[in-house]
């Protein structure tokens, strides 16, 4: 496997221009004169095989190669920075859970395992981007981040995905609506009320679509929208009817939402851990992931 040679002082003194987007402010930063860091760049662009920046008389910008380096760069600097700190404190087990989440995910679930997690490991910090499932299957792909929760479906073999839950596709309606209550729903049961759907460009658009399709059953609806909680504001409202996981409906008891399951045929979506194949994961991440397969894999998804 071909390397790329380059250090942790080219790695800083690319980051530290395009956060101050000045090359003067960061000679001045590093301490160094401003030949020298533009030595540093351009030796890290050799080794990258482009341009990272772009400069002008009075701005530096990072080019597009350069804006998809940045978080990587952002990550690894945090992490080195976080494994000497641990290093100089043997009493300390920290380090950074990195991780792009499914924004439903993130919201209902992801909180109770960090709080369990957190009582062993208090010193660990987590970032957390809450994505929509192919902007998080792109962070895991560019290591902006060690792992992601997301649905199965990525075809990149270079990702590795471990099965978390099902969670179902089930119908979010208002209290009082007349198909509020009922167990035995079928989807020719929605035909009569305006449906709310996410746009056709959303992975669980795309999922619900292609498994009704393979049924010969097609949704009308009358609204789209772009986020699952817009949907949920729109059915409270009173406005429609919308079908989403139930990952993504509130928990328990809702005072003015209800959820039904919808069967002939039940589409679910699968949530998962995915991961870039042979790629290294720092102990706090691994120790976290293992934790939320533990946890999530043998759970369900709360019903309503």
């Amino acid at each position: 496997m071909e390397r790329i040679n380059c250090e942790i002082l080219d790695l800083r003194a690319f980051l530290l221009v395009v956060e101050l987007g000045s090359f003067h402010r960061a000679a001045e930063a590093l301490n160094m004169s401003q030949s020298a860091l533009s030595r540093r760049i351009q030796k890290l662009e050799a080794a990258i095989g482009g341009a990272l920046l772009e400069r002008t008389t009075r701005h530096v910008a990072p080019t597009a190669m350069g804006q998809e380096l940045l978080p990587l760069v952002r990550r690894m600097l945090e992490e080195f920075d976080g494994s000497l700190f641990t290093f100089r404190d043997p009493q300390r087990r920290g380090g950074i859970v990195s991780m792009a989440c499914l924004p439903t995910a993130a919201f209902y679930f992801l909180p109770e395992v960090i709080r369990a997690f957190r009582i062993d490991h208090p010193e660990v910090r987590f970032r957390i981007l809450d994505l929509t499932a192919t902007e998080g299957l792109q962070a895991v792909s560019r290591g902006e981040v060690e792992f992601g929760v997301n649905i199965m479906g990525a075809s990149d073999p270079d990702l590795i995905f471990d099965r978390l839950v099902e969670d179902p596709f089930v119908l979010a309606v208002r209290k009082g609506h007349p198909l509020a209550g009922h167990k035995g729903l079928t989807w020719a049961d929605l035909a009569d009320y305006p449906l709310i759907t996410v746009h056709r460009s959303s992975a669980n658009r795309i999922l619900l679509d292609s498994m009704l399709a393979k049924s010969g059953v097609s949704l009308r609806w009358t609204f789209e929208v772009t986020h699952l909680s817009t949907s949920l504001g729109l059915v409270e409202a009173g406005l429609g009817i919308s079908v989403l996981p139930r990952m993504a409906t509130p928990p328990g008891d809702h005072p003015f939402l209800v959820t039904c399951p919808i069967g002939d045929p039940e589409v679910s979506r699968t949530i998962g851990v995915v991961r870039r194949r042979g790629a290294s994961i720092s102990p706090a991440a691994t120790t976290f992931m293992n934790m939320l397969i533990g946890t999530w894999g043998y759970s369900r998804a709360p019903s309503s």
